[in-house]
Parts: structure tokens; C-alpha cells; sequence
């Protein structure tokens, strides 16, 4: 398994980018700021862009020094080749942490 770490901001940033099939096992986002925030997660296969149609989670509420986790036990969110994870934050202390395997 490998990890991957990256800082989220108000424009958006790919914070997984697939090299091969993977199987995503764990994402978090953490608020490490003073205030709450919200978050847009999306999942976004190769050649598409972020669009409405690629939103997974919409709004998720992050308050202050707060971590929100995903694909938790059992749960993989496969991708393919140059399948893209994307985090839009309505600030900047945000950060994501992705473990991924190849499958």
C-alpha cells in the first residue's frame, strides 16, 4: 500500500491521481484551522474534468480541528488509469491523506 498526502485549497487540487488500476482504502480530510469549512469531494475518471456529474460528496461540513474520514472497513473506491481524485475547500487548512493499492 502507498500514501499520499496533499493541501487542499479554495480553487481545488487533485489529491490522487491513479498510475494503474488502484483500489482507494482510505481518504481523510482534516481542518486544521480555527474555523469551520466545507468541502467538495469529486471523483473524476480519465479525460472528464470536475463538473457536476463528478461530485461525490457536496458541502461536507469540516469545523474547526475536525477530521472527516471515508472507506472505512470493507469499503475501495476502484479507479483506472489517470482517474482522478479532486477536494475543493472553501478555505485553506485543509489536507487530505489517500491510501491506495494496486489491483
Amino acid at each position: 500500500m502507498s500514501i499520499s498526502t496533499a493541501n487542499v485549497t479554495t480553487a481545488g487540487d487533485i489529491v490522487y491521481t491513479s498510475s494503474g488500476n488502484t483500489a482507494v482504502t482510505f481518504l481523510s480530510l482534516c481542518n486544521y484551522g480555527a474555523g469551520n469549512l466545507t468541502a467538495n469531494v469529486y471523483v473524476v475518471p480519465n479525460g472528464s474534468s470536475v463538473a457536476n456529474n463528478t461530485l461525490t460528496i457536496a458541502s461536507l461540513q469540516l469545523t474547526a480541528l475536525d477530521t472527516y474520514q471515508f472507506y472505512n472497513a470493507s469499503e475501495k473506491l476502484l479507479l483506472s488509469s489517470g482517474d482522478t481524485i479532486t477536494v475543493q475547500a472553501s478555505g485553506n487548512t485543509v489536507t487530505a491523506v489517500v491510501s491506495y493499492t494496486q489491483i
